[in-house]
């Protein structure tokens, strides 16, 4: 299935996700606020049950978004991380 970034239900999930994160990208120490992009951190192709889920996003610049292109395995459990402390406040 091919990602429809008009789908409501895209636009819902990712508008989620810039909220949650206040429109500012979540990599340590960049914080820009600019350009962003609502990034699945379970890839979407691989795991079709979490596509719209609140904890398998995250928002990241496009810049820092293109720092982890073909390597976003190696971050899941980063990404996660910041989630898991975003909801212990």
């Amino acid at each position: 299935m091919s990602r429809n970034y008009q789908d409501p239900l895209y636009k819902k999930w990712r508008q989620q996700i810039y909220k949650r994160d206040n429109f500012t990208c979540q990599w340590p120490h960049c914080g820009k606020t600019k350009k962003l992009n609502a990034h699945h951190i379970q890839r979407w192709a691989d795991f079709p049950g979490l596509r719209y889920h609140i904890n398998n996003g995250i928002t990241l610049c496009r810049d820092c978004h293109q720092r982890i292109k073909d390597n976003e395995e190696n971050y899941c459990a980063f990404f996660n991380s910041i989630i898991l402390n975003k909801l212990r406040k």
